[in-house]
C-alpha cells in the first residue's frame, strides 16, 4: 500500500498544467484593466500640472490648464468601469451612507470625492475665476449664461482678489499632489495587499503603479498638446515639448528601474510560485509583457526620446519622434495594466497550471464597453475645452 501511494505521489508531481474546475473563469476582465489605466492618467496629468504651480517649471506653463482639464475629464470616467462591473451599480452610493473604513474599495469612494470636489474642481475654478468674470461680461448668448453661472456670481477682478486666487491655486495644488498619489496609490495597494496571489503580492506594486501613472499622464498631455496645437494651426512651443520629453524620459527610467527591481526581488526570493510565474511570463504573457510592454512600450520610447532629446535633429522631426514615443508609452502602460490584472488571474491557486482569458466583444464588460470608456474622457475633454479654453491667447 505504501508503494502504491509513493507511485501516486510521483505521478501527481509529473502533472503539468492542472487547473481545478472552479478556477477556469476569471473574475476580473477588461473593464478592471481600463480602471487603473484611467486613474493613472488622472494622477499623472495633475502631477504634471503641479510642476508649473508648485515647482515653478515655466517651460510647461502652456500645458498647465490642459493638464488640469485632462485630469478632470478622465476623473469623471474613472469610477464608471467599476460601476459597470458591479452586479448592482445602483447601490454604490451606500458606501457613503454606511462607511466601512477597513475596506480599500469603500475608501476609494471617499478619496475620489475628495479629489474631485475639493482638489480638481476648486483649483480649476480659482484659476479660471477672473477669466469667467471677463467672459460673462463680454460674451453673448449661451456662452455668456454658462460662464456667468460658473463664475458663481463672482464679480471682483481687482488685483487683491486675483492675488488671492493665485495663492489658493498654489495651496490647493500642494494638497492635490499627495491626493493624486493617494488616488492611484490606492489601486496599487489594492493589488499588492492580495497576499494569496504571488503575482500581485509585492510591496513595490503601489510604487510601480504611481510612477507608471506619472509616465502615462505626461505622455497623454504631450499627445494632446501636440494634437490640439496642430488642429488649431498654432506653432508648438518647442521649449515646452523638450521639457515634457525630458520629464517623460526621466519618469520612464525610474518606472522601468522599479519594475526591474521588483523582478529581481522575485527571482532572489525564489518562492514556490517562481516556477509557475516563469511559465506565465514565457507563455501566456510573452507577447503582452516582453514584446508590447517592455520592448515597444518602454525600451523603444527610451531610445527614441534619448536620441531626439540630446541630438541635433530638425524641430519638425523631433516633434514627430516625441509624438510617436508618447503613443508607444500609452500602449506600454495599458499593456502593463493588462499584465497585472489579467496576468494575475491566469495561474491556478494550486500553482500547477495556467488558464486563458476569453475576451467578450459585446456585453457590459466586453471590448466595445471598454472602448466606450476609453473614448468618453476625450469627448468630455472636448466639451470642457469649449467651456474653459486652456490656451494662452484665451486668457483675459
Amino acid at each position: 500500500m505504501e508503494q502504491h501511494f509513493d507511485k501516486l505521489a510521483l505521478l501527481i508531481k509529473q502533472v503539468v498544467g492542472y487547473i481545478y474546475p472552479n478556477e477556469i473563469e476569471l473574475q476580473w476582465g477588461l473593464l478592471i484593466v481600463v480602471y487603473p489605466y484611467i486613474t493613472g492618467l488622472v494622477a499623472g496629468a495633475f502631477i504634471l500640472a503641479s510642476l508649473e504651480k508648485v515647482f515653478k517649471v515655466k517651460e510647461v506653463e502652456p500645458t498647465y490648464r490642459l493638464s488640469l482639464l485632462t485630469a478632470l475629464a478622465f476623473l469623471f470616467v474613472a469610477p464608471l468601469p467599476l460601476l459597470a462591473h458591479l452586479g448592482h451599480p445602483q447601490r454604490s452610493y451606500e458606501i457613503f451612507l454606511t462607511p466601512h473604513f477597513n475596506s480599500a474599495m469603500a475608501m476609494f469612494g471617499f478619496v475620489y470625492t475628495w479629489y474631485l470636489m475639493v482638489v480638481l474642481l476648486l483649483e480649476i475654478w480659482f484659476d479660471y475665476r477672473k477669466d469667467l468674470v471677463n467672459w460673462s461680461n463680454n460674451e453673448k448668448g449661451i456662452k455668456k449664461i454658462i460662464h456667468w453661472i460658473l463664475s458663481l456670481g463672482s464679480r471682483d477682478i481687482s488685483e487683491p482678489a486675483v492675488t488671492f486666487d493665485r495663492k489658493a491655486v498654489h495651496l490647493i495644488t500642494l494638497v492635490g499632489i499627495p491626493s493624486a498619489f493617494l488616488l492611484h496609490g490606492y489601486v496599487g495597494f489594492l493589488f499588492g495587499s492580495v497576499k494569496a496571489n504571488p503575482w500581485w503580492s509585492s510591496v513595490l506594486i503601489p510604487i510601480v503603479f504611481l510612477f507608471s501613472a506619472i509616465v502615462s499622464g505626461i505622455a497623454m498631455v504631450l499627445l494632446l498638446y501636440y494634437l490640439t496645437s496642430m488642429f488649431r494651426k498654432k506653432e508648438v512651443d518647442m521649449r515646452c515639448m523638450d521639457k515634457l520629453a525630458s520629464f517623460l524620459l526621466y519618469a520612464i527610467i525610474l518606472d522601468f528601474s522599479l519594475e526591474l527591481l521588483d523582478f529581481v526581488h522575485r527571482i532572489y526570493e525564489s518562492e514556490e510560485s517562481i516556477k509557475i510565474l516563469s511559465q506565465l511570463i514565457f507563455s501566456k504573457l510573452f507577447i503582452s509583457l516582453t514584446i508590447v510592454q517592455i520592448l515597444l512600450g518602454t525600451i523603444l520610447p527610451l531610445i527614441l526620446l534619448t536620441i531626439s532629446r540630446y541630438s541635433h535633429i530638425p524641430a519638425e522631426l523631433k516633434r514627430v519622434v516625441y509624438f510617436i514615443s508618447a503613443l508607444l508609452v500609452q500602449v506600454g502602460i495599458f499593456s502593463t495594466r493588462w499584465n497585472v490584472v489579467i496576468g494575475g488571474q491566469l495561474f491556478s491557486k494550486s500553482l500547477r497550471g495556467l488558464t486563458v482569458y476569453k475576451m467578450e466583444v459585446g456585453g457590459a464588460e466586453g471590448l466595445f464597453s471598454a472602448l466606450g470608456f476609453l473614448i468618453l474622457p476625450f469627448i468630455i475633454l472636448y466639451i470642457l475645452i469649449k467651456i474653459f479654453p486652456p490656451w494662452e491667447e484665451s486668457k483675459t
